[in-house]
């Protein structure tokens, strides 16, 4: 596999994430039973195992280091900011409203972590 197909692949399980994301949150508003289920606790872990394998991967071949890049440090703390809110919307919010909000919030954190990854800049929106 060389660096191209490894990226791929990590756009791949970045899909494949944010898509998992998505409906366990449509889930967790109209069918919290769902949740429930095996295969929907279990495969959202896989993918986003690879999907932090296949950064990794990529960071080591590539050279490119957090806090060497600055949008690559955005990546990291933007990722961080995404984990904690997915778990607020999917776990630990108190209340619906409270999960939806920072559901959506998580969402709106994913997109700018694809137009950092995308235009290489921190500072997308400027």
């Amino acid at each position: 596999m060389d660096y191209l197909d490894l990226k791929h692949f990590h756009i791949g399980c970045a899909i494949a994430s944010v898509t998992l994301f998505f409906l366990r949150g449509i889930w967790m508003m109209s069918d919290p039973e769902m949740l429930d289920k095996r295969w929907v606790r279990t495969l959202p872990h896989l993918v986003d195992t690879l999907l932090l394998a296949s950064a990794l991967t990529m960071v080591f071949w590539s050279g490119q280091y957090p806090f060497q890049q600055n949008w690559l440090t955005a990546k990291v703390v933007a990722l961080i900011i995404y984990i904690a809110l997915g778990t607020v919307a999917l776990k630990r919010g108190r209340n619906k409203a409270i999960r939806v909000c920072a559901w959506v919030i998580a969402l709106l954190v994913f997109t700018y972590i694809v137009s950092v990854a995308v235009t290489k800049h921190a500072l997308v929106f400027a």
